[in-house]
């Protein structure tokens, strides 16, 4: 596959394997990185993992990723409640998006259970930790062969 999926994180998550370990657990995102790149291989995938605090870099990402990019796995952070800029930036690719997120957003706090990535998102996974990554990729792959 020529184009990659572009894997696409948000706010804090640099922080991960310290930051609430009881809530997001004790892996890293360079465990999480390596994880992906081994499962996007094993599945004919090509990849390219990111990290930014920065709501215009994300979006930059987004639009990126509409032109040079087979899809979007997007763990938005904190973005994902708050950013209509997001929302608007997936809505405006065509490729699909993959929702991510480690904890489970809707046995959180009311105000995590809105997500403005999900409601335009081709689909979303969250609760299983780090695993959901690669859930995300192996859900990509289907995705993309037409599934």
């Amino acid at each position: 596959m020529a184009n990659p999926v572009f894997i696409l994180n948000g706010p804090n998550l640099n922080l991960l394997g310290t930051r609430q370990p009881e809530i997001y657990g004790a892996t890293t995102l360079a465990d999480i990185e390596a994880a992906c790149k081994k499962r996007a291989q094993a599945l004919g995938l090509e990849i390219d993992f990111r990290q930014s605090n920065s709501e215009g870099e994300l979006v930059d990402w987004l639009h990126e990723a509409g032109r040079a990019g087979a899809g979007v796995v997007l763990n938005a952070g904190g973005y994902t409640h708050t950013s209509v800029a997001v929302m608007d930036a997936i809505s405006s690719i065509e490729v699909p998006v993959i929702e991510v997120h480690l904890s489970n957003i809707h046995a959180r706090e009311d105000y995590r259970r809105r997500s403005y990535v999900g409601e335009v998102a081709t689909g979303s996974i969250c609760g299983f930790g780090a695993l959901g990554y690669q859930l995300a990729l192996e859900a990509m792959a289907d995705v993309l062969a037409g599934g």
